[in-house]
Formats: C-alpha cells, sequence, structure tokens
C-alpha cells in the first residue's frame, strides 16, 4: 500500500503547482497529437483519421497523479484505448518517447490508435482497444504474475491498474472477471473509473453509481468514491452548502452536463434550481465571484489532485479496489461537457485559442519542460523512478518431439490430450513444470482429471482438501500457489484473458509459461474475440476445443459446433490441428508447446472429439525413420493413410470422420474403384503452404509435394465435420472436379449414424460423391 504522512501545507501547495503544470502540458500535448494527425499532415486520402480529444482530457488529471507520484517501477497500467494521446503525452515528458513520433498517431509505422505493447515505440503495458478486454487484463496479469513469482522468483511485485471509461462497465466481460472467485483475494488489483457519464452518442441519464458501487462490494472490492474537488468541498461546508450538494448529487446527468456549457450569468440563474431550498443556493453563489462559480460546478474529484491523493492513500492492499473519480468529458477544451463531443476535433481556431490561454505555441507544440525546471526536475526523478530494469533472456529449454507412447486399442483424441500432459511430466519435467492449463469449470469432462491430481490446482493461498480422504473421490482438489492448474467459472472470456497472459511472461519477466486452455469446441466462437486479442497483444497459447463438432451428437444443436474448423484456418498468429488419432495429438501438442513462450513464437487451436477410435487404423510405420517422416508430415498438415498404384478418386478427410472415410474406401474397392485416403491435420497449414507456393507466403511448400503430388492426380471428395468451405481450396492444388461435404445447418440430437446422414457427411455421402465424381 502507497501511504504518505501528513505533509507541510506549503509543500502540498507547491507541488501541486507543479503537478498541475505538467497535467496542463499533458492536456496541451495530448491534444496537439490528436490535432496535428487531423488538421495538419497531409490526408491525400481524404479518409477521417480520427481521435478522441475529449475522452482524452476527462483522463489527464488521474493520469499525472499516477505518472507523476504514484507508479512505482513494478507497477503496470492498463489505460483506456482513448486515452492512448495522453499516455504518449506522458511518455514523451519522462524522455520514453521521441518528439517524431507526436506527430505520427495512426500513421503508418506511428503511434498506433489504441496503446499497444507489440506496436507502440514507447512502453504500453497492455494492450487495449477492445473495451472490455483491456480492462481485465491486468486481473489476469496478476495471477500470471503471482505465478512466476512463486514457481521462478522472477515476477516481483507491483500493483495492476485499470484506466476505464464509465460506458466499458457496460460489457459483460467486466462483470465476469470481476465476480470471478479467485479474483476477490488480488489486492494488487487497482480500477480507476473515469465517470464522465458520456457514452460516444449521448450523456448517459441513468448511470447509477450507487449500483455500481454496490456491484463492486458485493464482488469483495474496496470501493473508493471520489467525486468532489477542494473547491466544492469548501463551499460545501458554507451556509446553504449542504442544499449545494444535494442539488447536485440528485441532479441528472444531462441536466448537470448542461450547466457545463452556461455562461456564469445562465449558471447563477440556472445552478439553484426550483426546489424548496433554491434561494440557499441562490444566496450562497451570489457571494462569489464569476470565476469561482464558473471553476465550481467544474471542480469534481477526478480533476484535483489532493483529492485524487487522498483516494490512493486509501487503497487497502489486502483486496482488489475500484476508485470511481467523476469527470467532465473534454475538461479544459472548449468542447468539454458537450454531449456529442466523444470524436468532436477542435478547429483550427479553437486550437489556437487554446494555445494562447495555455501559453503555449500551436506552431511549435512540442515541448519538454527545462531541465532545470521545478517541472523539468520532477520529470527526470519520476523517469528514473520508474525505469525498469531489462528483461531477463527467456531460458532456453527443448520440448521433445515424439515421446513415443503406445496408445490404448480405442481411444479419443479428447483423452490423448490428458495422456500427453501426464507423459511430459515424465519424460520432459524441465518443459512439464511450465505447462498451466486453465478450465472454464470442465476439468472432467475434457479428461484434465490426471494431469489435474499429478500437479494440483493453483490458488493464491494453499486450501484443505476436505475429500482427500474420501475413497470414492477421484479427481483430488489440492489448491497451492504453486498448482499448475487454475480453475475459472463458466465464463469463456476470462479463459482466454488468462492464457493470454501467461503466454506473456516471457516477454513481461523473461519466464516462459506454456499455457493450455481448455474448453467446450462450440464456446471457441464466444472466447473468440478475446483471445485473437490477447494473440494481438503478444500472448502465446493453446486453446483447446473439445468435443467438436456434429460428433457429439446426442448433446444436440448447441453444443455442435460447425465454423470452428474455419476460425483455426484464419485466425493470425495460431496455428491450428484438428488430430485423427491419439498419436497426432502428441505430436500436434509438442509442436505447439515448442512455439510458445518465444520471440516468433505462436498461438495455437486444437479441436479435439470424444468419438472412441480404432488407433490401429493410424497405422504408424513401425521403423524410426518413417515414423518420424509420419511425424513431420503430421506437424505440416496433413499425410497419406492408404495409398495405392492407380487411385481413381482421392478422399480426404479430417478428425473423426477418417474411420468414416476408411470404410468409404473399402466399400468403394468393392467396386473395384481403388482410392488414396488422405488425412489433414491443419487445412491452415496446407492452406498457407499452397499460398507460399503461388508466391503468397514463405511457408515452406514440401507437404504438398508429398500428399498431392502433381502425378498422383484425381477427383477429389473432401469431408470434415465442420463447415465444408474449410477444405474448398484443396482441389485447387492440383485443379481436379471436387465435391466438398461438410456440415452447413444447425444440428439434431440423435444417434451419431443418425447425425451423420442428417448432414452428408456419413460413409454413404462419401461413396455416392466419389461414384458422382467419376461417372
Amino acid at each position: 500500500m502507497t501511504t504518505s504522512s501528513a505533509p507541510d501545507t506549503d509543500v502540498t501547495c507547491e507541488r501541486d503547482d507543479v503537478l498541475e503544470e505538467i497535467a496542463a502540458r499533458v492536456l496541451w500535448t495530448s491534444t496537439a497529437i490528436v490535432h496535428h494527425a487531423n488538421r495538419i499532415r497531409p490526408n491525400p486520402s481524404g479518409l477521417k483519421v480520427g481521435g478522441h480529444q475529449a475522452s482524452c482530457a476527462s483522463m489527464v488529471s488521474i493520469m499525472t497523479e499516477l505518472w507523476f507520484e504514484q507508479l512505482r517501477s513494478g507497477d503496470r497500467v492498463s489505460v483506456k484505448p482513448h486515452a492512448a494521446p495522453v499516455l504518449h503525452a506522458i511518455n514523451y515528458l519522462l524522455g520514453d518517447l521521441e518528439a517524431e513520433y507526436l506527430t505520427r498517431l495512426r500513421e503508418f509505422g506511428g503511434l498506433q490508435s489504441y496503446p499497444s505493447r507489440t506496436k507502440d515505440p514507447d512502453t504500453v503495458d497492455y494492450s487495449t482497444g477492445s473495451v472490455g478486454i483491456g480492462a481485465t487484463a491486468p486481473i489476469w496479469g496478476a495471477i500470471a504474475r503471482r505465478y512466476v513469482t512463486t514457481a521462478f522468483g522472477t515476477g516481483g511485485t507491483g500493483r495492476q491498474y485499470s484506466l476505464v471509461g464509465d460506458a466499458e462497465l457496460d460489457e459483460g466481460a467486466v462483470w465476469e472477471a470481476i465476480l470471478d472467485s479467485s479474483v476477490a483475494e488480488l489486492g494488487e488489483i487497482v480500477w480507476i473509473v473515469d465517470m464522465n457519464r458520456q457514452s460516444l452518442d449521448r450523456v448517459v441519464p441513468n448511470i447509477a453509481v450507487p449500483r455500481l458501487e454496490a456491484m463492486f462490494a458485493a464482488a469483495g472490492w474496496q470501493v473508493i468514491t471520489v467525486r468532489w474537488g477542494r473547491l466544492l468541498e469548501d463551499l460545501f461546508d458554507r451556509r446553504g452548502g449542504d442544499a449545494l450538494r444535494a442539488r447536485i448529487t440528485a441532479m441528472s446527468n444531462p441536466e448537470y452536463q448542461r450547466l457545463l456549457r452556461c455562461d456564469v450569468g445562465e449558471l447563477r440563474s440556472r445552478l439553484p434550481g426550483d426546489g424548496p431550498r433554491a434561494s440557499e443556493i441562490a444566496a450562497l453563489i451570489a457571494d462569489l465571484d464569476d470565476a469561482t462559480v464558473h471553476a465550481a460546478i467544474r471542480n469534481l474529484g477526478g480533476h484535483d489532485l489532493s483529492a485524487l491523493r487522498a483516494a490512493f492513500d486509501a487503497i487497502d492492499d489486502s483486496r482488489p479496489t475500484v476508485v470511481i473519480a467523476y469527470t467532465v468529458k473534454g475538461y479544459g477544451l472548449p468542447t468539454q461537457g458537450h454531449p456529442q463531443n466523444h470524436s468532436s476535433l477542435l478547429t483550427a481556431e479553437q486550437f489556437d485559442e487554446l494555445g494562447a490561454r495555455m501559453g503555449e505555441n500551436p506552431a511549435q507544440p512540442w515541448n519538454r519542460f527545462a531541465a532545470d525546471s521545478a517541472a523539468g526536475r520532477l520529470c527526470a526523478a519520476r523517469a528514473a523512478r520508474l525505469r525498469r530494469e531489462p528483461i531477463p533472456q527467456p531460458p532456453t529449454f527443448t520440448v521433445p518431439t515424439d515421446i513415443g507412447r503406445t496408445p490404448p486399442a480405442v481411444s479419443t483424441t479428447q483423452a490423448a490430450l490428458g495422456r500427453a500432459l501426464l507423459d511430459l511430466t515424465r519424460q520432459a519435467p524441465d518443459v512439464a513444470k511450465r505447462v498451466i492449463t486453465v478450465s472454464p469449470d470442465v476439468s472432467s469432462s475434457t479428461n484434465l482429471a490426471g494431469w489435474l491430481n499429478k500437479v494440483g490446482v493453483w490458488s493464491p493461498t494453499e486450501r484443505r482438501d476436505w475429500f482427500d480422504d474420501d475413497r470414492e473421490t477421484l479427481m483430488h482438489w489440492r489448491e497451492r500457489p504453486t498448482g499448475q492448474h487454475m480453475e475459472l467459472g463458466i465464463a469463456e472470456t476470462n479463459l482466454v484473458g488468462l492464457i493470454g497472459e501467461l503466454g506473456s511472461t516471457w516477454s513481461r519477466w523473461g519466464a516462459p509459461l506454456l499455457p493450455i486452455g481448455v474448453l467446450y469446441d462450440p464456446f471457441v466462437e464466444r472466447a473468440l474475440e478475446p483471445w485473437s486479442y490477447g494473440i494481438y497483444a503478444g500472448g502465446q497459447s493453446i486453446l483447446v476445443g473439445t468435443p467438436a463438432g456434429v460428433t457429439l451428437a446426442p448433446e444436440g444443436g448447441a453444443h455442435q459446433s460447425i465454423t470452428t474448423p474455419s476460425i483455426g484456418l484464419e485466425q493470425p498468429g495460431c496455428v491450428s490441428y484438428e488430430p485423427a488419432f491419439a498419436v497426432d495429438v502428441e505430436w500436434t501438442l509438442l509442436d505447439c508447446l515448442a512455439h510458445l513462450g518465444r520471440p516468433g513464437g505462436r498461438s495455437a487451436y486444437l479441436r479435439l472429439s470424444t468419438r472412441p477410435v480404432q488407433q490401429a487404423l493410424a497405422d504408424v510405420p513401425a521403423d524410426p525413420s518413417a515414423r518420424e517422416r509420419r511425424r513431420r508430415q503430421v506437424v505440416a498438415g496433413g499425410y497419406t493413410l492408404r495409398h495405392n498404384e492407380n487411385p481413381v478418386v482421392t478422399l480426404v478427410a479430417v478428425g473423426a470422420l477418417v474411420t468414416d472415410a476408411l470404410t468409404a474406401a473399402d466399400r468403394l474397392a468393392q467396386m473395384n474403384i481403388t482410392c488414396d485416403v488422405i488425412v489433414i491435420t491443419s487445412p491452415g497449414k496446407i492452406f498457407e503452404a499452397l499460398q507460399s507456393r503461388r508466391g503468397q507466403g514463405d511457408a515452406p511448400t514440401w507437404i504438398l509435394d508429398q500428399i498431392f503430388p502433381a502425378d498422383r492426380t484425381t477427383p477429389m471428395v473432401t469431408v470434415l465435420d465442420g463447415h465444408p468451405h474449410t477444405l474448398a481450396f484443396l482441389p485447387t492444388i492440383n485443379r481436379v472436379t471436387s465435391i466438398a461435404l461438410g456440415v452447413s445447418q444447425f444440428g439434431q440430437s440423435g444417434a451419431l449414424d443418425d447425425v451423420y446422414r442428417l448432414h452428408g457427411i456419413d460413409t454413404d455421402a462419401m461413396v455416392r460423391a466419389a461414384l458422382d465424381l467419376i461417372a
């Protein structure tokens, strides 16, 4: 907890004067950054550049107090998306950003539209931009740091701050994170809500702060509300002050915002209202000069440094804290309080007037403080205080490529995941100790029980397992800070947010973790946007969707995934696999682990099934060299499972449908129609190889020559338990005729044969398609 003894009044005033000077420069610089991008820089295309001067202005005091008084080097801050120019202005004053970038907001190679860890040239702790996701990221960052500190001793300590716009609290992802049971124990989390009561289009009429306060408190958070500044608090202590307080407190948001647009004459008329105590308020403000009346209505706590300082001093680090700071959107700008100021830009005349009022030169807007000035000395001191040690080089470790396990005679790819993780603890314990699995309350139903029993469950503190002596309890819930499985509530956005931050520890603290998130495949789409954003922010993780497809037949359409194969094909920064056999799971999982936790790494998506499969059908070569050749093909995207001398047609199948494709090949053989059967483990890898062959990439292309050689071109039937367009590009490799089978409508409950028949992916459909092609 950051505390301070009661300061001398003169020293406090002098400090606040310096901070106000810095805040004014931050406001000017952030406003100028947006102004230059829109009004000065040439724009040949005429396309709107954009920026949010008003949203920046409401955050200036909060961020000035935070950076120039509160933060320590170990702290991390997630900045609300539209306040990015304020962050860059602060970094510029601290010497962390060169002036040349201030003219390059939203320009190619310049400052990003929203804070980006991986693309901005200055220090950004968390990428934001997708509302709700950046706000919650420090929660998962706190867990990741705690784990790294416990397991490897390199995470250090520090608060995790989120600067959140009040409209951002409309996002469900925010409350899913706040309500997770593990969060209430994370005292390093501090949220600061910019309560400016405006959204993109309007003044929000019914933001009920007491309700928000109660919701945070009910989740175990400390709630600190910073409503008024010193000037208003002084007025409240005068005769009639309690009437003024009651009047402003009860006032609707739109009425209050309208007062901000009034001149002093209108303000004196409107502020008292028509209530029974209007005369008391009128008498109070009658004794005030115009400047004081004008300043008082804008004197909210979020713009008062001493009020903010007192709020930070009151933080209890034993539980999460939310500071709700009342602010004025556009504070200090000509557009302040305007109901449509969200994306409005100052005109050239307004910008020049603002410069004149602030003593700044619009023609030369980029100025740091003189080194020998009080503000310059404070900037230098804070820059030194916030300077971080270089991130250690991540340690190297070698993930085995082949454990060599013999799978059971009949197994599922889902079960193979749990067995592969257990095998890893024996084969490569140094790698296994970095694996963290995360699940939204589906550990047992996704076959992670054995792994969980082996490595334990993570908890901020050790907890007793009251069922450890119950012989009928097969899954042991041993919770401790070193546990390698993390169980969250049923909220997929929380899961992918957490694995994204666990997957960033190599770049934050030089301590790579290998996170694997397991969830039901139908809910991958629910988690996709925050997971994708985590990948964009540099988080490397493995997402396992299981069970997948309409193969989960009795569960019905609500639990049957259709489009997830194409998600894996299209997601940037990610490789996807849908293994057909247990050995395919092992090989692809190990390869995916080998690409995590390092520069240039990548994420992965594995789509697994609960369908029991005869493992002998995999026909894995016994010769070591031939086995290694198969492994490389599996990892590269596919392999030929059945090879004939003179094939008439080629059947290409994915995952659970490989069994049916082999049966279809047998039936066609009985009609003297020979078939090749090709297994695709990764449509995305094959597509990348094809693009590269055509000069559209740099991926290896050898896999195409091995499984789709030009001298074996035949008509092609493609089939998968997912949308058929996922494989529709395959016939273009050698320009052959084809029929694409797959799932393109919502499923039904039923037996597997009935459901496959409904969607036309059963063996009969494959045989008919092959016959149609060669007719």
